[in-house]
């Protein structure tokens, strides 16, 4: 799963590139939109919107993408070798007279009309790094399920936009509690400032093009990816888990001595500096 600031700066990309050209190339890879042609249109931008995109083009219409595990948006300049990917991966070319946006990989793309994005964003919570941005919001999503645990809490959507597994990971280390601890059971001080620790990581990470989180030279993550090496604060292995909803399990880091609250069974556990099974 992306992060938002991943999906932000796809969104900037793809705006940069095309926002206000008129397409001269249109190919929709894609059985459901073979016939589409936007040749002739002008782009009138690209938003990002928790971890979904939506490029609008003039006549009122939106194409919908979202990066999933795997998709991604590629932006070439005139005569630039394509690098994304073999071209059966491509599903979408959109091109200019100067740049060519390439979509890979999109496992989800869908045409709708512009007045209509609310039907497939409008279920997301407060946007980390969008205008509708409201931390009290958020947070009364976080805690509207007390029993839930932190990590599932932050990874859906519904409560607030943008956070993927990394970041999920980070942030309760930050926050001093297990992924698994109930979102109700987090200490009030530490909830309260949760939706702005949240906010100021993927801002400070926007315009990056290497996450961080700790501010420390040569070690960019505090636990995520770490296992089984020691913590940066106090060199307590690093140890890794599964943890999900039934829907998907993620890999999830933490560190034993520095985080509080309840952790899964051993059986449950990756194997120490083994690959996660699923990345974002």
């Amino acid at each position: 799963m992306p992060e938002g600031d991943t999906v932000w700066q796809a969104a900037r990309r793809l705006h940069d590139a095309l926002a206000g050209k008129v397409l001269t190339r249109s190919d929709f890879r894609v059985p459901k939109y073979a016939t589409v042609d936007l040749t002739g249109r002008t782009v009138l931008g690209t938003a990002p919107r928790g971890k979904h995109l939506l490029t609008r083009f003039e006549g009122g219409l939106t194409l919908h993408t979202h990066l999933r595990m795997e998709g991604a948006w590629k932006v070439y300049g005139s005569g630039e070798r394509w690098k994304g990917g073999p071209a059966h991966q491509i599903r979408v070319i959109l091109g200019a007279a100067d740049r060519t946006a390439v979509g890979y990989r999109l496992q989800v793309l869908e045409f709708l009309r512009t007045s209509e994005e609310e039907r497939v964003v409008g279920h997301l919570g407060p946007d980390l790094l969008g205008p509708d941005w409201n931390p009290d919001r958020a947070l009364a999503n976080l805690l509207a399920d007390p029993a839930r645990p932190l990590g599932e809490a932050l990874l859906d959507q519904r409560n607030l936009a943008g956070i993927g597994n990394i970041y999920k990971s980070e942030l309760c280390f930050l926050l001093g509690a297990t992924p698994w601890l109930p979102v109700g059971a987090l200490p009030a001080d530490r909830a309260a400032k949760l939706p702005e620790l949240a906010k100021r990581l993927l801002e400070a990470n926007r315009d990056r093009l290497v996450r961080q989180t700790t501010g420390l030279r040569n070690q960019d993550l505090f636990v995520y990816g770490r296992a089984p090496r020691p913590c940066l604060r106090c060199h307590t292995p690093v140890r890794v888990a599964d943890q999900g909803d039934g829907s998907r399990e993620r890999p999830t880091y933490w560190c034993p001595a520095c985080q509080t609250g309840p952790a899964p069974t051993p059986g449950s556990h990756h194997t120490p500096g083994t690959r996660p099974r699923t990345t974002n």
